[in-house]
């Protein structure tokens, strides 16, 4: 009898040993950043930026980068990168944007880049509003589209629950970080744990523009099930846009993705009218019963 209360005990405090650990450990966990000294010179071949730099009303830093497009300007792209790097490499992706003629905006989180400031969920948030706020000081809402990658998709639908830009783009989303994590650590108690739990399915329902969900159906890492659960919760306002094949890091390499973007980005939607369609016929389940 002994022996087992020990064993029990023993697990027990390893259990809570674990928990411990991922509650104060998890940011290294989550985050992957890359630092850039003050002085770093952000340089990318055909592309014109500017760096900015946001103080924020607890003193911390958020620098940032704008790239123009060529030509008359579209509007603006606020693009949410994901949880790796700095925008030095993110950068690179802008092209996409630019090329239909989008100002691009991208940021680097707390502890990424040249960006300052002890990070929280909360924090972040509140970064990327007054982010958003300079950005609608120039531009009205109406030629504002909220891009979220992986991560990012997180913070983009919760800013765009709260505002109300153009539209809403959503890379290879999650349903919540808590479900990601899980997958992960099914024994573990996540929902007390997390402190950037991201649930972007509760803050997509009040999401009021149009929202884009594009995600490669061989995605390892975030299923593309859970784009198809996202995709049910604001249906009248939500697109899927599946890229066979495509796996979390290289929905860029697909020739469909750039078809995706032209079309969410150039055409305007139509307004079907419903009644002039099979929307009201029902298939019969009675089968019809031969004449003898």
């Amino acid at each position: 009898m002994a022996y087992w209360i020990s064993t029990i005990v023993t697990i027990l405090i390893i259990y809570i040993a674990i928990s411990i650990a991922l509650y104060y450990l998890q940011d290294y966990m989550l985050f992957k950043p890359e630092k850039l000294p003050k002085d770093f010179q952000f340089d990318y071949e055909n592309q014109v930026t500017k760096e900015y730099n946001l103080e924020t009303r607890d003193g911390a830093i958020i620098n940032g980068l704008r790239f123009f497009p060529k030509g008359e300007s579209k509007g603006v792209v606020l693009y949410l990168k994901g949880n790796s790097k700095s925008i030095k490499g993110w950068g690179k992706f802008a092209v996409d944007f630019t090329r239909h003629g989008y100002n691009v905006f991208m940021v680097d989180y707390r502890g990424f880049g040249k960006s300052t400031g002890r990070r929280s969920q909360k924090a972040i948030k509140r970064d990327l509003q007054v982010v958003y706020n300079k950005i609608k000081e120039k531009t009205s809402e109406n030629h504002i589209i909220l891009y979220g990658r992986s991560l990012g998709s997180g913070f983009a639908t919760k800013l765009a629950s709260t505002n109300h830009p153009k539209m809403l783009i959503l890379d290879a989303p999650y349903y919540s970080l808590t479900k990601v994590t899980a997958r992960y650590m099914p024994f573990m108690p996540l929902s007390l744990l997390i402190k950037y739990p991201l649930p972007t399915y509760k803050w997509l329902k009040y999401v009021q523009c149009p929202i884009h969900i594009i995600h490669g159906t061989d995605d390892k890492l975030i299923p593309f099930k859970s784009s198809v659960k996202l995709s049910q919760i604001n249906p009248k306002l939500t697109k899927l846009h599946s890229v066979i094949g495509g796996g979390h890091k290289n929905l860029n390499n697909y020739e469909s993705y750039h078809k995706m973007l032209d079309d969410i980005l150039n055409r305007e939607p139509k307004t079907i009218d419903l009644e002039s369609t099979s929307i009201n016929v029902i298939h019969s389940s009675k089968k019809t019963k031969k004449k003898t």
